[in-house]
């Protein structure tokens, strides 16, 4: 199975032997957007029924979470499939009215197929503080740039002119801070978009713990940009699977 935004030629170095389990069953599109919910949820990303995730197709539309599920319940029939304007085209529940924000990004950003936006528990804490936080270990400089920060939070973003301005704010960036509100974030495939939403919320963490006991030496600003260069682009070896199998050993129904 090939999860895209990944390091194929490391990927192939490494590959289980003949003989060898798989590291992954064959997945659809469904189910691999369905395992990428339950594997955020787990990390941080757990605000109620908060939050979406978009993830465009070769056709031209779009798949993605109902509105009225978490992300840890629900499964991959209960993914929905979306035209260009964030209509229900396929699937039994409903979209978020939230949803522009996503179609005004992807519609700005032909360079990226998914688009993240949430509330997770630290980056909405440094989202509330309007700083970016600094990155005090290694795992939190597996993305090689900082978030931007959008400092003026106006409503939510249903709205369509506030929905526009988050994603005018995020630009050409990675990922954003939304001040009072949570994150933002886009990735060229599920496996990038996974390591970018883990390192933020991880890096959120680890700096809020780092701080409260006085504060530490942050990483090297070259060091922190060199292993994040590396990781960020080529997607980090076998993370993805790894965290795809313990939500399908957890609960398989997730793949129905």
């Amino acid at each position: 199975m090939a999860i895209d935004g990944v390091n194929t030629e490391l990927l192939a170095r490494y590959a289980p032997r003949p003989g060898r389990h798989a590291l992954l069953p064959d997945l659809t599109p469904q189910q691999q957007v369905a395992l990428q919910c339950r594997m955020l949820h787990r990390e941080g990303y757990n605000d109620h029924i908060a939050g979406h995730i978009t993830v465009r197709q070769d056709d031209g539309t779009y798949l993605a979470n109902p509105w009225e599920l978490t992300w840890g319940e629900l499964t991959a029939s209960d993914i929905l499939r979306l035209d260009a304007q964030g209509r229900v085209i396929e699937g039994d529940w409903n979209i978020t009215p939230a949803i522009n924000l996503h179609m005004d990004v992807h519609a700005a950003r032909h360079d990226v197929s998914v688009v993240i936006h949430n509330h997770p528990e630290w980056g909405s804490v440094w989202s509330a503080v309007g700083r970016v936080p600094p990155i005090y270990d290694q795992t939190s400089a597996l993305v090689d740039t900082d978030p931007v920060r959008y400092d003026e939070y106006r409503g939510t973003v249903e709205d369509g002119t506030l929905g526009r301005a988050a994603a005018d704010a995020l630009g050409p960036h990675k990922w954003a801070l939304l001040a009072n509100h949570g994150v933002l974030l886009v990735a060229n495939g599920l496996r990038q978009a996974h390591l970018r939403a883990i390192t933020l919320e991880w890096r959120c963490r680890m700096a809020w713990r780092v701080e409260l006991l006085g504060g530490g030496t942050p990483l090297p600003a070259a060091v922190a940009t060199e292993t994040g260069q590396r990781t960020d682009a080529n997607g980090f070896p076998f993370l993805w699977e790894a965290m795809a199998r313990e939500e399908i050993r957890r609960d398989p129904s997730v793949l129905e």
